[in-house]
């Protein structure tokens, strides 16, 4: 099992973001690398890659308000 945070795209502290997108369903397999979210903060947004193959588990929703770090998915591999 490997935890997917939300990556810290700010220096700020207690910085929130949302989860803008997903490019992958609850259950669904990935490839190590695949883009599995984009996420944004403020005017910053970044891609988020499977650290993993495996079976991804979602976490939070989309447009979901999360704060840095917060694990927003994993993957069982």
């Amino acid at each position: 099992m490997i935890e997917v945070p939300f990556p810290a795209l700010s220096d700020t502290p207690d910085t929130e973001g949302v989860v803008a997108t997903w490019f992958v369903t609850d259950g669904q397999t990935v490839t190590k690398d695949q883009l599995i979210a984009e996420v944004q903060v403020d005017k910053a947004s970044a891609e988020v890659p499977a650290p993993a193959a495996g079976t991804v588990h979602l976490f939070v929703p989309e447009e979901a308000v999360v704060p840095q770090g917060k694990v927003i998915a994993r993957i069982d591999t």
